[in-house]
């Protein structure tokens, strides 16, 4: 039977509400979403607020939903500081069940972006229903409209431009490094000891095989993940069960840091967003995944070693003590690759990030790193897999698309 690693934060409450007044669920589908509900939702924390016009001007849907809307506010909402147009985060995904990603975001700009001198959007609401069903709501900055552009996992920014990319997750890491208000936060996972992080092979398994079917995947791929497609997962138990035992300082950790979750304002601050898998623990998740996935094989091949030590560097120079030596710090990059794998084998480039050059990168690095033996060798796999067994179904409107002949 497939086992499961328990989570370690104490499941939510009916009553742990950040607006225990708001009576009802948040809204699963999109229609439900208009003006006299965003209204009534905001007035939780804006007493007369009122929403008197919402139009769409881009629906944006993944594994969740990112709703760019311009609004019509009265004073109330104009003098609290509410913009004519932001976005909304939650999930009105056609067929898609998230978890409980969406009210983990929710929790993290309600309780924890106030606490941050780090580059994170600006956000004006969120809520969470707190009921185990997993749904929340962000009422955020829309970043659409901001000076700057987003990343994508397409753009090259060349080595320099991921060294200032690392110091970005060198503020985020230090602003609460060791710090007893991350303790405090008991809803707030520790990195790789949650299923929605050590099952996400086994959950995006249908995702996995999509990619897995394509030649142009198949010309690089190593051929042990035909014949032996096991090993993946088991390489990924052992990753995890390595940062589970990795002993402290922790900080804040995005969990999802690759480019696409970034925005680099005029000024050339990078800001990180989707904070959908947000942790704690320590950091080398959010520096390999973003590293290895930016940079090219050969400027990985000659950089990756400086790159560490310079986010190290500029990681201490937040404040942070006891930061981990070099030593340190390249073990974790050499067992980290099989997230990035496992992670970008399930991409559908439809989702807006294309995908290929990620997994050939990751792949790469791995096998330059000796990733999979050394996580591997000599171990008998923790658990007994099966592939596809409680795998999520292809999402309905990813069907439609491949029933109409577009490619994955």
């Amino acid at each position: 039977m497939l086992q499961t690693h328990a989570a370690d934060a104490s499941p939510p409450t009916a009553s742990d509400r950040p607006y225990p007044t708001r009576q009802g669920r948040l809204p699963r589908h999109l229609h439900e979403v208009n003006s006299q509900w965003l209204s009534r939702l905001l007035a939780h924390r804006y007493t007369g607020i009122e929403v008197h016009g919402l139009s769409v001007v881009e629906i944006k849907n993944s594994h969740t939903t990112k709703l760019r809307v311009a609004l019509e506010l009265n004073e109330v909402g104009r003098a609290a500081g509410i913009p004519s147009q932001v976005c909304l985060k939650s999930n009105w995904s056609e067929g898609f069940e998230s978890g409980d990603i969406c009210e983990l975001e929710a929790r993290f700009y309600h309780l924890m972006r106030d606490q941050l001198q780090a580059p994170v959007p600006r956000s004006y609401y969120a809520d969470w229903d707190g009921d185990g069903g997993g749904r929340g709501v962000v009422v955020m900055e829309d970043l659409g409209v901001a000076e700057g552009d987003f990343g994508n996992s397409a753009h090259h920014l060349g080595v320099d431009g991921v060294a200032r990319g690392l110091e970005s997750l060198a503020a985020l890491h230090g602003a609460l490094w060791d710090s007893p208000l991350l303790a405090a936060q008991s809803w707030l996972q520790t990195s790789m000891n949650t299923p929605v992080d050590t099952d996400q092979v086994l959950r995006m398994y249908n995702y996995i095989k999509l990619n897995l079917a394509k030649p142009s995947y198949q010309a690089f791929l190593p051929r042990w993940l035909y014949d032996q497609p096991t090993l993946l997962a088991h390489a990924f138990d052992e990753l995890a069960e390595f940062a589970r035992t990795q002993p402290g300082p922790r900080c804040l950790v995005h969990g999802d840091s690759h480019q696409g979750n970034s925005f680099l304002r005029a000024g050339g601050e990078r800001v990180w967003h989707d904070w959908q898998l947000v942790r704690q623990g320590q950091p080398w998740r959010d520096v390999t995944y973003f590293m290895l996935g930016a940079l090219t094989i050969e400027e990985r091949r000659s950089s990756a070693a400086e790159l560490i030590r310079h986010y190290r560097e500029a990681l201490s120079a937040t404040g942070a003590r006891d930061v981990p030596d070099q030593d340190s710090a390249w073990a974790h990059l050499r067992r980290w690759p099989v997230y990035g794998m496992q992670a970008w084998l399930a991409n559908v480039d439809h989702w807006g990030q294309g995908g290929m050059h990620m997994v050939e990168r990751f792949f790469c690095a791995a096998e330059d790193l000796e990733t999979i033996p050394l996580l591997t060798a000599g171990k008998a796999p923790r658990r007994t897999v099966r592939l596809g067994q409680g795998a999520r179904p292809i999402a309905s409107g990813l069907r439609k698309l491949l029933g109409a002949g577009v490619e994955p």
